[in-house]
């Protein structure tokens, strides 16, 4: 089976946060979303989307149908494009970005690094744990990370993240 091997890591944040995984090439963005949600750790409470392209070019946007786009934005359903469909004759590496929770605002760098026969979808390795939803971006991130949110959950240890704990 033909899949790609993708590594995503979030963006305004120290330490880096960092996942490498399998995805099979005839999955779509949306199914690329979920296997994201469950790869990063998030709850998939927020609305997201892809944006590929350079510079002030960046503005083809894959995203659900439910979600505002804007209106010079080139707007594919993420349900419609499969990643061999995307990737087609492009060279690999391809990166994009990946935008999930626009209130909080966690900005994600995907990389489509190869493409491989591994078994798919797979959690190769990462490093850290996930952001809690809703924490405030990363502003409110750090601030959790430096005991300043109350709220915080006492057994949310950033530093701790298991690949073998998690099932894509």
């Amino acid at each position: 089976m033909d899949s790609y091997t993708i590594k995503i890591f979030l963006y305004e944040v120290e330490p880096l946060i960092w996942r490498r995984f399998t995805v099979p090439a005839s999955a779509t963005f949306a199914d690329l979303h979920q296997i994201i949600q469950k790869a990063m750790g998030w709850n998939d409470e927020q609305a997201h989307q892809f944006r590929w392209g350079k510079g002030k070019r960046l503005t083809n946007v894959i995203a659900d149908t439910q979600e505002q786009v804007a209106p010079q934005d080139d707007f594919q359903d993420e349900a419609e494009v499969t990643l061999s469909e995307f990737v087609g004759r492009r060279k690999l590496p391809l990166r994009m970005m990946y935008r999930y929770d626009f209130f909080d605002d966690w900005t994600h760098e995907l990389v489509i690094e190869e493409k491989s026969d591994a078994d798919a979808p797979k959690l190769l390795e990462g490093e850290r744990a996930c952001p809690p939803e809703d924490c405030g971006g990363a502003f409110g991130y750090k601030e959790c990370c430096e005991g300043f949110a109350e709220w915080m959950d006492d057994d949310y240890d950033p530093a701790v993240f298991d690949p073998k704990m998690i099932k894509l």
